[in-house]
C-alpha cells in the first residue's frame, strides 16, 4: 500500500490550534502540500505517511503565525529618532519633517525589509501596512516571502510622494494594478485619520473601496485630542461622522480606537467594523487604554498591531499579545479579562478575519495554507511549562521564535532567515542612520 506522499511534515511538543480556545494537540504533527495543511495527526502515526522533508520540534509549541494588523514598515528606519512625545508633537515636529526629506522609494523599499526581517524573527507572518510608495512595499514582501497587505495612504496635504488626495489615489490605484494576481500581496485603501481626510476624500474612498472591492485602513479616535478637535471643528465626533459618509462596514480596519464610548462600540458592532489595537504605541504616546474587553464583548473583532517602530519602538508581536492581555486586566480591574487564549486568538485568528483571509490562515486546520511558527520552550525561563497557551502569552519572548512558514515556505530555519540577508539590512541600516542624522 502506497503511502501518503507530502512535501513537508511537522511535529512538535503541543500545537495551539486556535480553532478553540484554549485547544491544545500534545505531541501531534501536521502534513503540508502545496503550501497546505492536509492532515493532522498524532506524532506516533508519522510512519504512515512519506515526506520530503520532516522537521522535528520535541520541546516546542507549533501555531499560526502571528499577525500585525496595523503597522508602517518603513517607519523603522526613524526607530528611536523622536521619543517620549505628545502625538501631535511627535507628528508634526519630528516625523512628518524627517519624512519629508528623506521618504522615497529606496527609503520605503529598505526600511519595510529591515521591518519584514525583524517580524519574521519574531514569528509574524502578516503585515498589514499604512504607508508611501507603495510598490516599494508590494516588492518588500514579495522578497521576504511575508503575507502583505499594502495601505496606500491618503491626505489633503502633500508629501514626497503625492501632490493631493486625489493624486495619491491615482497612484496608489496604479501601482496595484501592478501586483494584481501577486498572491501574497493585497493592497488596501488608507485615508489616514479623521483630521487629516476630507469629506469628500473620505466619500470617494468608501466608492472606490465597494467597486474595487478593497479594504480601509485608517487612524481612528487614537487620541483625546482627536476627539474633541472634531467636536470643536464640526460639533461631532469621528465615528458619527464617518458613519454619514458612508465609511463604517466590513471593509474598515480601524486603527487604535482608544476613546470609544458604549454607544459608539455598539455602532462598531453593528456595521462589522474591525479594530486593530495597538497597546506599546497607545502607552508610549499616553494615548489611553482602548476599551478592548468592552469590544470584544459586544462582538467587535479586534486584532494586535504594533504600530510602526518609531511610536512602540519594535515590531515585536509576542509582546504586544502580552501588553494586550494586561492591560484589559488593569484597565478594567478584572483578572479574568482578555485571558490568554483570546489575546492569542487576536494576534491570529481575529487578525485573518479582519482582513478576510481567516478561510486561509489564522488557525492550524487541515485546508487551511501553512502560515505557522514554533517557539521554543525548552529554556529555563519557561520552565516548567503547565499551560503552553499561558507560557506564550506572559513568559515567552521572540528570540524563542525558531521557525517560521508562510505558505509552507520557511522564513526563519532554527533563529536565521532564510529570505533575506541580515548582514546586508544592518550595514543599509546604518547607511541610513548616517543619511537621517546628516539632515
Amino acid at each position: 500500500m502506497t503511502r501518503p506522499q507530502y512535501d513537508m511534515t511537522v511535529s512538535a511538543r503541543w500545537m495551539i490550534t486556535v480553532e478553540r480556545d484554549g485547544e491544545v494537540l500534545e505531541n501531534h504533527a501536521i502534513a503540508i502540500k502545496n503550501g497546505r495543511i492536509e492532515a493532522i495527526i498524532p506524532a506516533n502515526q508519522l510512519t504512515a505517511i512519506s515526506a520530503t522533508q520532516h522537521v522535528d520540534l520535541p520541546h516546542h509549541v507549533l501555531m499560526p503565525g502571528l499577525i500585525n494588523l496595523h503597522g508602517h514598515s518603513a517607519m523603522t528606519l526613524l526607530r528611536g529618532l523622536a521619543d517620549d512625545k505628545a502625538l501631535m508633537d511627535w507628528l508634526n515636529n519630528h516625523i512628518w519633517p524627517a519624512e519629508g526629506k528623506h521618504v522615497h522609494d529606496d527609503f520605503v523599499f529598505d526600511g519595510a525589509l529591515i521591518a519584514m526581517a525583524e517580524m519574521i524573527r519574531g514569528g509574524t507572518t502578516t503585515i498589514n501596512d499604512m504607508y508611501f510608495y507603495h510598490a516599494a512595499m508590494a516588492r518588500a514582501g514579495l522578497a521576504s516571502g511575508m503575507r502583505t497587505f499594502v495601505g496606500c495612504s491618503i491626505l489633503e496635504f502633500p508629501t514626497n510622494y503625492g501632490a493631493n488626495a486625489d493624486d495619491y489615489i491615482s497612484k496608489s490605484l496604479a501601482e496595484r494594478r501592478e501586483f494584481l494576481g501577486e498572491e501574497l500581496v493585497t493592497f488596501t485603501l488608507a485615508p489616514h485619520a479623521p483630521y487629516t481626510v476630507s469629506d469628500d476624500t473620505f466619500r470617494k474612498v468608501a466608492m472606490l473601496a465597494e467597486q474595487e472591492d478593497m479594504l480601509i485602513h485608517c487612524h481612528i479616535h487614537e487620541t483625546a485630542d482627536e476627539v474633541e478637535g472634531s467636536l470643536k471643528e464640526r460639533q461631532q465626533r469621528p465615528l458619527a461622522r464617518l458613519k454619514e459618509l458612508g465609511l463604517l462596514s466590513p471593509r474598515l480596519i480601524a486603527a487604535h480606537m482608544v476613546h470609544l464610548n458604549d454607544e459608539e462600540i455598539e455602532l462598531v458592532a453593528r456595521h462589522g467594523v474591525s479594530v486593530a489595537h495597538n497597546p506599546a504605541s497607545n502607552m508610549k504616546l499616553a494615548s489611553g487604554i482602548a476599551p478592548v474587553k468592552k469590544m470584544l464583548d459586544a462582538g467587535v473583532t479586534v486584532g494586535i498591531g504594533t504600530d510602526g517602530a518609531a511610536s512602540n519602538n519594535k515590531l515585536d508581536m509576542l509582546a504586544d499579545t502580552r501588553l494586550t492581555a494586561l492591560l484589559a486586566k488593569v484597565g478594567t480591574l478584572d483578572p479574568t479579562a482578555v485571558p490568554a487564549a483570546t489575546a492569542i486568538r487576536m494576534a491570529t485568528l481575529n487578525g485573518a478575519k479582519a482582513l478576510g483571509i481567516d478561510d486561509k490562515v489564522g488557525s492550524i486546520a487541515i485546508g487551511k495554507q501553512a502560515d505557522l511558527i514554533a517557539l521554543d520552550l525548552s529554556a529555563i525561563e519557561t520552565a516548567p511549562t503547565f499551560d503552553p497557551i499561558s507560557h506564550v502569552v506572559y513568559a515567552v519572548g521572540r528570540e524563542q521564535v525558531t521557525h517560521t512558514w508562510v505558505k509552507g515556505e520557511t522564513l526563519l530555519n532554527n533563529r536565521v532567515l532564510t529570505t533575506l540577508d541580515e548582514a546586508a539590512l544592518m550595514t543599509k541600516a546604518a547607511d541610513w542612520r548616517n543619511r537621517i542624522l546628516a539632515r
